[in-house]
């Protein structure tokens, strides 16, 4: 089955649209990937600051091929002078599971 990744962003309240707008203009970054399944953007309610971001992999392999490849691209500076901008998030933690049951919606 397949994996997933979750990283959960700490963003103070002031830096939550620029993260937004970011993961906004990046669309697209992901989808062509070998192995990958699904992102989502989780946005905090209340009680937290932190967001998280889902994506599913059919594999670790697919999964760390992204991460040397794609990713690393997609995260170099793109300004003339080279610079990056300042992350809007202040921390960050990988979480990982192994899918081991699932569910859908019934079709028809």
């Amino acid at each position: 089955m397949s994996i997933v990744k979750i990283n959960v962003l700490t963003v103070p309240e002031e830096q939550r649209e620029v993260l937004e707008k970011r993961f906004a203009s990046r669309a697209g970054a992901v989808e062509g990937s070998d192995g990958f399944e699904w992102f989502e953007l989780l946005r905090p309610v209340e009680g937290t600051d932190s967001y998280l971001v889902y994506t599913r992999w059919r594999s670790e392999e697919d999964f760390q091929a992204w991460m040397a490849g794609p990713m690393q691209s997609a995260h170099r500076p793109a300004s003339p002078g080279g610079e990056q901008p300042k992350p809007a998030a202040s921390g960050s933690t990988l979480w990982s599971f192994e899918v081991v049951q699932q569910a859908a919606p019934k079709q028809g």
